[in-house]
């Protein structure tokens, strides 16, 4: 029978020679993840045992260092948990970063293999082939105790990407440009694949994959390729069993995306489904606040490219310019470039590994009435701090330049890397060495 990716995917985790669009099937989970928020819920019930404790991670990333008493209760909490049950793949406050973005660089979101997590944001795991779907609190507890979960088995759109995007167009606004075209994905999987999957760095696929999320599909598939297994040997990650696609399979739809047509893409605030314009048409647009960071857009190539806009520039006195990297691997690579150094010299702050931010948590808070630009994942009202607050989604470029002109500004004008000149930003942040 001829299947999906997905279908490939939950046929070999519920150990089934095929499945079909409908059917719900009980899944073996491959790696469950517990980041700090179940933690530091009061309300939140802990398992009294686990199944396999070698499969869990538990990553605090939200609340980190610890900004509220209740998040330090979290955090201890944690710990204790942990050692209680033996789990091994534990990252402290220091030891990690962004949770998706731990799981990727340090090889344990793996191809053809499963993934749960309570975060909405787990489809970034789709970036190297691999099934992330968010799951409800109750069912993550369930998780845990039994390493079993189900799932109901999704039609899949799949897009071809041919060409290769201009410079100064991101993964970013590649995924926005898909929204404004082809709008919400719901109970639908995406496979993104393709001649132009070859154009496309880790980075940039990442950040399609995760905000995949805001086009609300349930799992979000990169066909494994060659880029896909340097970057996981870089990682320590050799043993595993991608899925493919048959060429006959099922799609509820099939889009040819032109990378080389794309353009910088902005998404309104509100939502992102339907919800996005062409950069060109808002310029000028006054901003408040620029923030670079989250699972989506805190990589090492988001601070390359916002320090490469900064240098020799300044952060409009009106504007506030925030960077948060997505993992204390990539901080410690983005200082020893110098990235750090010329975005602190341009006026702006760089913070620790942590979600902040992008979920109104700490580290960058909006008031009422501001606007932000944001290489974050959303912008929902109240999202980054107060209701009436207004949150613009772009590509860090945008938000880099945006806060040099304190307004939304064309990036394009700014970066000075042409093809084949870039800097090499594909090292793997797990090794230190190019993959």
């Amino acid at each position: 029978m001829a299947m999906t990716m997905a279908e490939q995917l939950l046929a070999r985790a519920s150990g089934r020679s095929a499945v079909n669009v409908g059917e719900i099937v009980v899944c073996d989970v491959d790696r469950i993840v517990h980041l700090d928020s179940p933690f530091t819920s009061n309300t939140e019930p802990l398992p009294i045992r686990v199944d396999h404790p070698e499969r869990i991670a538990i990553i605090l990333d939200h609340e980190v260092p610890a900004p509220t008493v209740n998040a330090a209760i979290g955090h201890r909490r944690a710990r204790t948990f942990v050692e209680t049950f033996g789990i091994s793949h534990f990252f402290d406050v220091g030891q990690g970063g962004i949770g998706h973005q731990v799981l990727l660089e340090n090889g344990l979101s793996l191809p053809g293999e499963l993934l749960a997590c309570s975060d909405s944001h787990t489809c970034a795991a789709g970036a190297v082939n691999c099934g992330g779907r968010g799951l409800g609190r109750l069912e993550m507890l369930k998780l845990l105790a039994t390493g079993k979960t189900w799932y109901i088995v999704y039609p899949s759109v799949r897009y071809e990407f041919s060409g290769a995007a201009a410079p100064g167009v991101f993964g970013k606004d590649i995924l926005l440009y898909i929204a404004d075209k082809y709008g919400s994905h719901a109970e639908q999987n995406i496979e993104y694949g393709g001649p132009g999957l070859a154009t496309l760095s880790m980075d940039d696929r990442a950040t399609i994959a995760t905000m995949s999320a805001e086009v609300n599909c349930e799992f979000a598939l990169f066909e494994h390729d060659q880029i896909t297994a340097d970057f996981l040997r870089g990682c320590g990650a050799t043993a595993y069993t991608p899925v493919t696609y048959d060429e006959n399979a099922t799609y509820a739809a099939i889009h040819e995306i032109d990378l080389d047509k794309v353009e910088p893409y902005v998404a309104l605030p509100g939502s992102v489904p339907n919800n996005t314009k062409p950069l060109t048409q808002l310029l000028g647009t006054k901003v408040d606040q620029a923030f670079i960071g989250s699972c989506a857009n805190g990589k090492l190539t988001d601070l390359r490219i916002a320090a490469e806009i900064l240098d020799g520039r300044h952060v409009d006195p009106a504007t506030r310019l925030v960077v948060t990297p997505a993992s204390q691997k990539i901080y410690l690579e983005a200082v020893k470039r110098g990235y750090v150094a010329k975005i602190v010299e341009a006026g702006g702050i760089v913070t620790n590994a942590t979600c902040g931010a992008c979920g109104g948590l700490h580290l960058g808070v909006l008031g009422p009435g501001e606007v932000c630009v944001t290489s974050s994942t959303r912008n929902f009202r109240g999202r980054m701090g107060h209701v009436d607050a207004q949150i613009y989604i772009a590509s860090s470029a945008t938000a880099a330049a945006s806060a040099v002109e304190g307004r939304l500004a064309d990036p394009r004008k700014y970066l000075r890397s042409l093809p084949g000149e870039t800097p090499d930003d594909s090292l793997s942040p797990a090794t230190g060495h190019q993959a």
